[in-house]
C-alpha cells in the first residue's frame, strides 16, 4: 500500500515521503495514529504543490540570509568589558553581548542563538572569532575584539 507520511517515522521515512508498506501496518498503525494518509492521486497533487511552495519559501529565506552574510562578512566588532588589573574580565562575553554589539554598532539585528562562540564564553581581553549560522547553508565567521572599558 502506498502512503504519504505526515510525520517522521523512524526506520520508515521522513515527513512528506511517499513510501510503500504492508496493508496491515498502514491501516492498523500508521493511518489511525495520524502518521500517514493514503497516497491517492489528489493527495499526491496536494503534496507536490506543498513541496513546491516550501522550496520557494526556503529559497527566499536563503537569499535573505546570504544578503545579511555579505553585510556582516568583513566587519569587526568591538565589545567593551570591565576588567581587573590582570586583564581578566569580570563575568564573561558570550553570544548575547556579541549580538547586542552588532546591533549597536551596525544596526543589524541577529538572534543570539545563531551565534556560536568557541568555549561558550570569553573571559580575557583579546581578538576572537564567532561563528554565525544564519541558515543551514549560510555560515561564516565574524571577528570581534574584547576591550577594556
Amino acid at each position: 500500500m502506498e502512503i504519504i507520511l505526515k510525520q517522521d517515522v523512524p526506520n520508515l521515512g521522513f515527513k512528506d515521503d511517499i513510501v510503500v508498506v504492508k496493508d496491515g501496518y498502514a491501516t492498523n498503525y500508521l493511518i489511525p495514529k495520524g502518521l500517514a494518509i493514503l497516497a491517492i492521486s489528489s493527495e499526491k497533487k496536494k503534496l507536490a504543490e506543498t513541496i513546491k511552495q516550501r522550496a520557494y519559501k526556503e529559497e527566499k529565506v536563503k537569499k535573505e540570509a546570504e544578503k545579511l552574510a555579505d553585510k556582516l562578512r568583513d566587519i569587526e566588532v568591538k565589545i567593551g568589558a570591565k576588567t581587573g588589573t590582570s586583564g581578566k574580565i569580570f563575568g564573561s562575553v558570550n553570544a548575547l553581548q556579541i549580538a547586542e554589539a552588532i546591533k549597536n554598532q551596525f544596526d543589524i539585528e541577529l538572534d543570539r542563538k545563531k551565534i556560536v562562540v568557541d568555549g561558550d564564553s570569553i573571559k580575557e581581553l583579546g581578538n576572537y572569532k564567532a561563528k554565525i549560522n544564519l541558515h543551514k547553508e549560510v555560515r561564516f565567521e565574524v571577528k570581534f575584539e574584547v576591550v577594556s572599558e
